[in-house]
């Protein structure tokens, strides 16, 4: 039986996580399992980089801490090596970096994602890996509403030019 100490410290982990994952819009685990020290360097700093949380976690404490939130159909997936990515406000970020590192390590494989408090299957997290950020969405929209601007604003300067033109014409014929 573990000492009253040790315990505290689960449940105060517990505890922890189960607020990240209330906070949470997205978040995606993983089987981490045969990566090198120096690749999951590289996949801990480009997540940051992102401001999406990631941890190794154990699978029991995990377990507990989705029960509290709510997160049904985790409990399957919750063996071997465990890692979880959970981002606050980003719902692509955490699954596209996720999807396209284990694309290029055969020994990293993405379980379950999240989003919203829902559970989603693998397939379904790659499908939203593909999806462009929340950025390049705005970037589109504001591009489509500056298109007609941008047409309009050619239109009236040809008209401009045009009678600009016939203006000039017109006094080098008087001249």
């Amino acid at each position: 039986m573990p000492s009253q100490k040790v315990l505290e410290q689960k449940q105060a982990l517990v505890a922890n996580l189960t607020e990240q994952l209330k906070s949470a819009v997205a978040g995606v685990i993983v089987d981490y399992k045969g990566i090198t020290v120096a690749d999951d360097t590289k996949l801990r700093k480009e997540l940051r980089e992102a401001g999406i949380h990631y941890m190794v976690v154990k699978n029991t404490l995990l377990g507990l801490a989705a029960k509290e939130v709510g997160l049904e159909g985790i409990d399957e997936v919750l063996s071997g090596t465990t890692a979880i990515a959970i981002s606050d406000s980003d719902y692509v970020g955490a699954a596209r970096i996720l999807c396209n590192y284990a694309n290029d390590h055969e020994n990293f494989n993405v379980k379950l994602g999240f989003i919203d408090g829902k559970v989603i299957p693998v397939n379904e997290v790659e499908e939203l890996s593909k999806l462009p950020s929340r950025e390049e969405l705005v970037a589109k929209a504001l591009a489509g509403f500056n298109a007609p601007i941008s047409g309009l604003v050619g239109v009236l300067n040809a008209n401009l030019r045009g009678l600009v033109c016939a203006l000039n014409a017109i006094a080098e014929q008087k001249q």
